[in-house]
């Protein structure tokens, strides 16, 4: 039997699935996070899951792992001292950088540019010089890299980048200093731009192989530390990280590109709701991703995850393929206050793992949104998050209290309010993700996950009028289950810069059998078996002269004389629905792309339940819960005991290890053939 875990590590709980891949039986494990070091929490976790199942980590095949090692290091501002090589007279890139600052007019009035993440003392500038054609222009300084790169060393850096001008169309120069870096110092991480970013745009180059060096260090003793805490567990098998963009590729290749790591864990959900939302036959959803510190939302058309190529950390915007997901800071531990003016606010600050919610019995005092809902009776009293945790009702209710006192209202008034408010903050989220990209959610469904995000789902539906809403079997862990479905994938990028009448379909075909050709041998050091390759073509155009960028998907097969037509057909049907015009313009492909997969094949589905029970049978008890301000008596259902064909009226609260299920007065929630619980509103 093979068995497949995937492990998501988030601000509150470490979530792992094991997933026996013959048969579809998915077992289930939560832990609380571990901050000061990711990895505990991982192996702890890895071993629970394992014991549940009946069996030693030796068994397993392949462990897929989300972490937000990089984000936090980036956000936090904790990584390695750098050093930068660069082109002499371009020392000064990464102060230069972007007219961009944030907005509203308020925000950068009071802003304070960060400095650089490397400082100019430890930039070097040294002679070279590669023509915008490729040509050399004047030949590397050799000599004046292996004194600054030894300066650098003396200086005590951790990592070095070297980003030279124009290395994207020839490499040439820069492969040449890393080579002579290591001929220095072995051990020395080297990150080259053009091999992160082999694209125009010096400064998103350099920044992004800046980040890269600067998390290196690091993420190599973290994942070399885990691999580690793995064999002595007995674990011989394979060790993937997830990427940005929802696929996953070896601990090698992390090493190599941790920057492509950056949103591990969030592109899992979006994977794996992507996944569900296909075999529910509703191939346009929206996403929402709960937990304890934030909420993710995200879009996937046709049941695939829709991506973007810019990202940003805190200040820094940099190019890295990821899946296109919007992060605000609401979440199950959101901490609830007074400002100045005595209005109330929720977020971003989180009470994390550690101390918790005040019902965690932790020690947290602070009220919270998941401390809100358990006033409310939404999750139940008698409630164990991840199984285990048992709730401590009336710390959440004098931590709650603080509020209403603030406000001079009562506790049921008061979490009703930050629960509100915590509501809207999603919805406007979603808006971002939807409306403001020329989509409208009400053709959309919405599949609610995380440990938080079914208990806040079907309020949210009524908000934003997206229908149905899909609740899968284990919502608190479908980020692990989005690992376990990835591809192993990775991109690989050309500047074209030509118009397409300009550019002839065979000059087109022999560009793109290149980038081909790269990512197969990226693949196959992947170890995935030619028959599991696929390849998929895009191009970015634009109107001649203009830099808003569309991809557009290219097919092999129609890489022929009557191409042009057709990607002009493409381009300007998307650009019109995103802006409401075409111009009378030459169509330019800036940049071409190919997306290397190493396909997984599709998950079994877990065999059904021998008995019948009845939807009585799942019914535990009814306890009070308010919505809209009433109290109601509500049935409380088991999720184990609910199956396909059942019919859930609202108002109902729906129980189970890993989340809990909130269907509202006025819905019904249908248990599908995959155990999802579909919520639409009820006939009337």
């Amino acid at each position: 039997m093979t068995l497949k875990l995937g492990v998501d590590v988030g601000g509150t709980f470490t979530d792992v699935l094991l997933l026996a891949e013959d048969t579809g039986e998915l077992t289930i494990a939560k832990v609380l996070s571990t901050p000061e070091d990711q990895s505990a929490g991982v192996i702890s976790g890895v071993r629970q899951a394992c014991a549940a199942r009946g069996i030693s980590p030796e068994e397993l095949s392949l462990i897929l792992h989300g972490s937000t090692v990089v984000t936090n290091m980036i956000l936090e501002e904790k990584g390695a001292a750098g050093g930068l090589i660069t082109t002499a007279g371009h020392e000064q890139i990464l102060h230069l950088a972007r007219a961009w600052t944030p907005g509203p007019l308020y925000a950068w009035m009071g802003m304070v540019k960060p400095d650089p993440l490397v400082p100019l003392w430890r930039t070097y500038g040294v002679g070279e010089r590669m023509g915008a054609d490729g040509e050399v222009v004047e030949p590397l300084d050799e000599d004046a890299v292996r004194t600054a790169v030894q300066a650098l060393i003396e200086d005590g850096v951790e990592s070095l980048t070297v980003a030279f001008l124009n290395s994207y169309v020839n490499p040439a120069h820069e492969r040449r200093a890393r080579e002579i870096a290591l001929e220095v110092e072995p051990k020395l991480p080297v990150s080259i731009s053009s091999d992160l970013m082999s694209e125009y745009r010096e400064y998103e180059r350099a920044l992004t192989a800046v980040l890269n060096s600067y998390v290196q260090p690091q993420v190599l003793k973290y994942v070399d530390h885990l691999e580690s805490e793995l064999r002595d567990q007995g674990f011989h098998g394979r060790f993937n990280i997830v990427r940005s963009d929802g696929g996953t590729m070896s601990a090698k290749a992390t090493k190599e590109r941790p920057v492509d790591i950056a949103f591990s864990g969030p592109s899992g959900g979006v994977v794996g709701a992507a996944y569900l939302a296909r075999q529910a036959d509703v191939p346009n959803v929206l996403t929402l991703d709960m937990g304890g510190t934030s909420t993710d939302v995200s879009l996937c058309l046709d049941g695939s995850v829709t991506i973007k190529r810019e990202a940003q950390l805190g200040y820094y915007q940099f190019q890295a393929r990821g899946a296109d997901i919007h992060s605000v800071g609401a979440g199950g531990g959101s901490i609830a206050y007074l400002n100045l003016a005595g209005a109330l606010r929720v977020g971003p600050v989180s009470a994390g793992a550690d101390p918790g919610p005040a019902c965690y019995g932790q020690g947290g005092e602070e009220p919270t949104v998941t401390d809100a809902n358990v006033v409310l009776g939404r999750i139940p009293a008698r409630s164990r998050l991840g199984g285990s945790l048992e709730l401590d009702v009336d710390a959440a209710h004098r931590a709650v209290e603080k509020v209403g006192r603030g406000l001079g209202i009562d506790n049921v008034a008061a979490a009703q309010a930050i629960i509100d408010i915590a509501n809207e903050n999603m919805h406007a989220a979603l808006r971002v993700v939807s409306v403001e990209r020329g989509y409208d959610p009400r053709v959309f469904g919405l599949v609610a996950f995380g440990g938080a995000g079914p208990v806040h789902a079907n309020a949210l539906v009524k908000l934003i009028g997206a229908k149905p809403l899909i609740i899968p079997s284990a919502p608190g862990v479908l980020s692990a289950y989005g690992f376990v479905a990835a591809d192993v994938q990775n991109e690989f990028a050309q500047t074209y810069l030509r118009t397409t009448d300009a550019a002839s379909a065979a000059d087109l075909k022999g560009a793109v059998d290149g980038l081909i050709s790269e990512a197969r041998e990226w693949l196959s050091a992947e170890e995935v078996e030619p028959e599991a390759q696929k390849f998929e073509l895009y191009a970015d155009c634009r109107y001649f002269r203009q830099d808003i960028q569309i991809p557009c998907a290219l097919a092999p097969e129609a890489l022929n004389d009557g191409y042009a037509e057709q990607l002009r057909a493409d381009f300007e049907g998307e650009h019109r629905r995103r802006y409401g015009f075409d111009l009378e313009s030459p169509i330019e492909i800036a940049t071409l792309r190919v997306v290397g997969r190493g396909v997984s094949p599709d998950l079994p589905r877990a065999p059904g339940h021998a008995d019948t029970l009845s939807l009585e049978d799942a019914l535990d008890r009814h306890e009070p819960v308010v919505f809209d301000g009433e109290s109601h008596d509500t049935p409380i259902y088991e999720r184990d005991h609910l199956r396909p064909g059942h019919a859930i009226r609202g108002p109902a609260i729906v129980v189970q290890d890993d989340s809990t299920v909130v269907i509202e007065p006025g819905y019904t929630g249908d248990v599908d053939e995959y155990a999802n619980i579909i919520i639409t509103a009820s006939e009337a």
